[in-house]
């Protein structure tokens, strides 16, 4: 009887050990996902800041090719002629 015995304490010990592993993994796996969720959402923000860099970057490369600048007058030649076109485009819906 004392061998069942200590096989059930030994039992009982590994069971024990188990389910603290199990714990502390349940514990890191929410850290982690949590971790995982704040990136994520930093992620977003920095894009869209990103996006909002690069449209802020277009409208000075337009407004500097306005003021005279050679660099970019073909953009915003190509720019304008879509506008252009945009527009005549809501003209010809509106005719109609």
């Amino acid at each position: 009887m004392s061998e069942l015995s200590k096989i059930i304490d030994s039992l009982e010990v590994k069971f024990f050990k188990l389910s603290k592993k199990i714990e502390n993994l349940e514990q890191l796996n929410e850290s982690l996902s949590n971790e995982l969720s704040a990136l994520k959402q930093n992620a977003q923000q920095e894009n869209k800041h990103i996006t909002s860099l690069r449209q802020e970057l277009e409208s000075l490369k337009i407004t500097n090719s306005l003021l005279g600048s050679e660099e970019y007058k073909k953009e915003t030649k190509l720019k304008i002629n879509s506008l252009i076109r945009e527009i005549d485009y809501c003209i010809a819906q509106l005719s109609e």
